[in-house]
C-alpha cells in the first residue's frame, strides 16, 4: 500500500507539445485589389497617387499583378490609362489571357463606385504584401534553423539581412510644408548663436578645424581618410577625448580593428602622456605611477561608450547605434573603420558594391538619428606611388574600394604628414617636423580648406598648433571655391579668424 501510495503521489513530466497551425491563407485583399485596377483605369492623374506604395508584385492575385505591371508601363511612357490602352498593353506583353482577357477587365472598372480612398485602399494593399514577405521570410529562417550544418551566427546574419531589406521596402517620408523646417532651421541658428564659440555643430577640440566646419553637423557622414600609419585612429580618439572629456559630449566608438582593452590604453597614453610601449610593459618610474594615477581621474565617468566587435555588419550597427543613442544620448558615433564593415545576409556582386551599400547605409543612419557619423577609411596605395611633396597629398579618387564613399560623404577629411614620406621641409625651407596636415578635401555644405595640428608621435595624439609645448602658431588655408552665395558670405564672415598671409606666420603650405 506505501508503495502504491508513492507512486500516485510522484509527479509525471509531461512534454509539451506545440502543434502548428494549419489552414490559415495568406493575407490578402483580392476585393480591394480590383477597386484599386478599376480605379486606376477610371481617374486620369490615380497613379500619381499610388506611385510610390505599390508594386506590381504586391498583388495577391496574378491576374491582378499583369493587370497593374501594364498600367505602370503605360503611366511611364506618359500614355493614357483606360480599359482599351490596359489591355493593348497587355496584348504587347503577351499576358490578355492570363490576365483574365477583356470581359474580366471591364468588370474591373464596373465595380468602381468612387476613387476617393484610392491611397488607403492601395495602403491596405501594401500592408497585405508586407505580412505575405514576412510569413516567407520567418517560414524560410525556421527551415534554415532546422538545418544543424548550416552556422547559426550566419543563420542569424542573413535573417538581420533580409529583415533589414523588407522593412527598407516600406519607408517612406511624405513632403511638408516649410514654415516648420523654418523654424527649425531658426531654432538651430539660435541654439548657435548662444554658444562662445558660435559653432553649430560638436566641437572637435580643433579650433581651425572648428572655424572651417562650425563644428560637426547633424546627419551629416564625415570620411576621415589615410595611408596607413598616418594617424586615422590617433586623431579620431584625440577628438573623443576632447569631446567626452572636455566638453561633456556623449561619444560612441566601434573599434573593428582594435580591442576595447587596447583603445583604451591609447587614451591613457593621450591623457596621461605616458609612452604607448611603458603603458604596455607597465614599466613606469614611480613619479609616472603618480602622473597615472592623477591624470586617469580625468577618464573615468567620461561618456565614452566602446563597442570592438569584430567585423561589424551594418544592420548590427543600427541596432546597436540606435540604443545607444536612446539609452546614453550618443551625441556622435566614430567607426574605425569603414572597410572593416560587412553587409551579411545581402548578396552582392563585388565588394565595390558591398562597401557602396554600407556607406549609403552610414549616411541614412546619420540622417535618421539625426547625429553627425564620423567613419575611418583606408585609402588605396595611389598615394605611394606618386612622387614629390604634392604627390604625396591624398585626392579623392584615392579612396579606396568604392567611389560611393565619396559621393555619400557630405564631408572627407585626409590626414597627411610630410614627415612619414621623409619630408622635413616644404620648398620654402619650413620647418615640418610634427606637423599634420587635415585636408578637408570635400565639404558639402560649407568650404574645403587646410588645417595645421601638431602631432605628438610619443603619446599618440593630435593638438592644436598652439597648444604645443614649442608654442607655434599656424595659421589654416580655406580655398575658396564654392558656388554657393550663402557659404561664401559665410566665409566671409569669418575671414577675422581665417589668416592667409603667410609672412607673418611660417605656415607651410
Amino acid at each position: 500500500m506505501v508503495a502504491d501510495k508513492g507512486k500516485t503521489n510522484r509527479k509525471k513530466t509531461i512534454e509539451t507539445v506545440v502543434i502548428p497551425e494549419i489552414g490559415k491563407i495568406q493575407p490578402q485583399a483580392p476585393e480591394i485589389e480590383k477597386i484599386v485596377l478599376g480605379a486606376l483605369m477610371l481617374e486620369k492623374d490615380a497613379y500619381s497617387t499610388i506611385s510610390e506604395i505599390l508594386r506590381p508584385e504586391c498583388f495577391y492575385d496574378k491576374k491582378h499583378e499583369y493587370i497593374f505591371e501594364a498600367i505602370v508601363d503605360l503611366a511611364v511612357s506618359g500614355r493614357p490609362v483606360d480599359m482599351l490602352t490596359v489591355t493593348e498593353q497587355l496584348k504587347k506583353n503577351s499576358n490578355l489571357k492570363a490576365a483574365g482577357d477583356l470581359l474580366y477587365i471591364s468588370e474591373l472598372t464596373n465595380n468602381v463606385a468612387s476613387t476617393a480612398h484610392l491611397e488607403y485602399h492601395a495602403k491596405i494593399i501594401a500592408q497585405k504584401f508586407l505580412s505575405r514577405e514576412l510569413i516567407k521570410f520567418a517560414g524560410l529562417i525556421q527551415g534554415k534553423a532546422f538545418d544543424e550544418t548550416l552556422d547559426v551566427e550566419d543563420l542569424m546574419q542573413e535573417a538581420e539581412g533580409k529583415l533589414f531589406e523588407i522593412s527598407q521596402r516600406n519607408i517612406k517620408k511624405d513632403a511638408v510644408q516649410i514654415n516648420p523646417v523654418i523654424n527649425e532651421a531658426i531654432n538651430a541658428i539660435q541654439h548657435a548663436a548662444q554658444k562662445k564659440e558660435g559653432l553649430s555643430g560638436i566641437s572637435s577640440g580643433f579650433t581651425d578645424l572648428d572655424k572651417i566646419t562650425s563644428g560637426w553637423q547633424n546627419s551629416d557622414l564625415i570620411i576621415i581618410a589615410a595611408r596607413p600609419a598616418m594617424g586615422k585612429t590617433a586623431f579620431v580618439l584625440s577628438m573623443a577625448k576632447n569631446m567626452a572629456v572636455n566638453f561633456k559630449t556623449p561619444v560612441a566608438i566601434f573599434s573593428l580593428e582594435m580591442s576595447n582593452v587596447q583603445l583604451v590604453n591609447r587614451l591613457i597614453t593621450n591623457v596621461c602622456e605616458l609612452s604607448g610601449e611603458k603603458i604596455k610593459s607597465g614599466r613606469l618610474e614611480p613619479y609616472e605611477w603618480e602622473q597615472l594615477d592623477h591624470k586617469i581621474n580625468e577618464l573615468y565617468d567620461a561618456p565614452i561608450y566602446v563597442d570592438d566587435t569584430p567585423s561589424l555588419s551594418v544592420f548590427e550597427l543600427r541596432t546597436k547605434a540606435r540604443r545607444l543613442v536612446r539609452e546614453h544620448d550618443v551625441k556622435c558615433i566614430i567607426i574605425d573603420y569603414l572597410q572593416l564593415m560587412n553587409a551579411s545576409g545581402m548578396s552582392y556582386g563585388s565588394r565595390e558594391q558591398e562597401v557602396s551599400m554600407i556607406s549609403r547605409s552610414l549616411k541614412g543612419l546619420a540622417k535618421e538619428l539625426n547625429i553627425p557619423i564620423i567613419a575611418l577609411s583606408q585609402l588605396n596605395r595611389g598615394v605611394e606611388t606618386r612622387t614629390g611633396a604634392e604627390g604625396k597629398r591624398p585626392q579623392l579618387a584615392d579612396l579606396r574600394e568604392s567611389g560611393a564613399i565619396e559621393q555619400d560623404a557630405d564631408m572627407v577629411c585626409f590626414i597627411h604628414r610630410p614627415e612619414y614620406y621623409g619630408i622635413k621641409e616644404d620648398s620654402a625651407g619650413r620647418d615640418l617636423t610634427g606637423l599634420a596636415e587635415i585636408i578637408i578635401a570635400k565639404h558639402r555644405n560649407g568650404a574645403i580648406g587646410d588645417v595645421w595640428l601638431t602631432f605628438k608621435n610619443s603619446f599618440v595624439r593630435f593638438e592644436n598648433c598652439n597648444d604645443s609645448s614649442n608654442n607655434r602658431e599656424f595659421t589654416s588655408k580655406i580655398n575658396k571655391t564654392s558656388d554657393n552665395p550663402a557659404i561664401m558670405q559665410t566665409i566671409g564672415n569669418n575671414e577675422d579668424f581665417i589668416h592667409q598671409t603667410q609672412h607673418d606666420n611660417p605656415l607651410p603650405f
